[in-house]
């Protein structure tokens, strides 16, 4: 098959939904192997029968210590190599007790570490560890978000979580400086608001609808959807990045830039 990922095995981590998913059909339509780590079992079937012989779809929680590495080994054993991976899975902590500073449980800062950072640590290092036995280099890229380094006190005031997002552009950076020698690349995509399962709330809350009018004003001002970002994915996990390691792209609407008006 042709396209600008033939012949490279992927493992998208939180690919059966949302940006993950979208991602995994971008990848597929390019001529990628992938292999889909998902949490929830009832979509493997449904994804898997999308997708067809070109996916492998799992279903493991991402903040266990052993599901990145078995959906690598999957896609070594199905594939035959690992060429890229996907950290997309993460997810607002607001429910488990993150929110502002002085408001953040305890158990709520270190279920948010878990979901977001912890969980990326272990498939970064599942995946650095397999490119370094192979000798072939490779593409990390991962999830970030544009609350690690623009925040939003009005309306997403969850401190655990933008921690999180400025950490993993930390974690990426240091990894792509040290292993760079290797061709092991790593880079962050960092989108900002986007109509996913985990921004329901947001969505739902017209207020918040009226500042993303004019703090994501490109395209009319308008919340993201996963499709906006398949471009990036693809180009950072592609070839076509074979000189591109340490950056963070913001897919963003223009949040980045824009001030935005609280109201609305």
């Amino acid at each position: 098959m042709s396209g600008r990922l033939a012949g490279k095995t992927l493992v998208i981590v939180g690919g059966t939904s949302g940006l993950g998913l979208s991602a995994a059909r971008a990848c597929v339509a390019e001529g990628a192997r992938v292999v889909l780590l998902g949490r929830d079992p009832g979509k493997v079937a449904r994804v898997q029968a999308e997708l067809g012989r070109q996916a492998f779809v799992m279903a493991a929680d991402a903040s266990e210590p052993g599901a990145a590495a078995e959906a690598i080994a999957s896609a070594v054993q199905h594939f035959g190599a690992l060429h890229g991976l996907y950290h997309v899975a993460g997810g607002s902590g607001r429910r488990m007790g993150d929110g502002p500073l002085h408001e953040i449980s305890d158990a709520g800062w270190e279920a948010t570490l878990r979901l977001n950072l912890t969980s990326l640590f272990y498939s970064n290092r599942a995946a650095t560890r397999q490119f370094l036995a192979q000798g072939t280099g490779g593409s990390v890229l991962n999830m970030g978000s544009v609350l690690g380094f623009s925040p939003s006190p009005g309306h997403f005031a969850t401190h655990a979580y933008a921690t999180t997002k400025a950490a993993i552009i930390g974690l990426t950076q240091s990894s792509a400086a040290y292993y760079a020698g290797k061709n092991i690349r790593f880079n962050v995509l960092a989108p900002a608001l986007v109509a996913t399962p985990m921004s329901e709330r947001a969505q739902g809350d017209e207020r918040i609808m009226g500042f993303i009018r004019t703090k994501q004003p490109l395209d009319g001002g308008r919340i993201g959807a996963p499709e906006d970002l398949d471009g990036a994915a693809v180009y950072f996990l592609s070839d076509e990045s074979r000189f591109v390691t340490g950056q963070v792209l913001a897919v963003d609407g223009g949040w980045s830039v824009s001030e935005g008006q609280l109201g609305g």
